[in-house]
């Protein structure tokens, strides 16, 4: 048994520098789903960043404090799972040292984040999907 499908005029796409196809409803939907879980899980993974880098600068500020009085102060970091003793002056550069780190890496994804929304907005605009 085959099928034949048919094109009109309006169903072709207009743009010139274009040549792909265009898309049925239901490639569409699927695409426009796909597209909008990643802006989301991207959209997550920064939210998770951001609170990890405040809770970060918590910690700094607090051992600040502590370093200026009592630099020699233990404190208790987890790594690797493992709870490690360490003093104040120690842990200090090592925290700041990945806050910094962190603020980097939310840059890249806020980057990223804005590329893949802009590209999702100009493919809705091209293929006329308003939701």
């Amino acid at each position: 048994m085959s099928t034949s499908s048919t094109t009109t005029p309006e169903a072709t796409n207009a743009s010139p520098s274009s040549s792909s196809r265009v898309l049925t409803e239901q490639e569409a939907n699927v695409l426009f789903r796909n597209k909008t879980s990643e802006l989301q899980a991207l959209a997550s993974k920064i939210g998770e960043l951001e609170r990890e880098a405040e809770e970060h600068g918590l910690v700094i500020e607090t051992l600040t404090e502590a370093n200026v009085t009592t630099p020699d102060r233990k404190c208790f970091r987890l790594v690797g799972g493992i709870l490690v003793e360490r003093t104040v002056a120690d842990v200090l550069p090592a925290l700041q040292t990945q806050l910094e780190q962190l603020k980097g890496v939310l840059s890249t994804l806020l980057g990223e984040y804005k590329k893949k929304e802009t590209s999702f907005s100009d493919w809705q605009r091209e293929n006329n999907i308003q939701r």
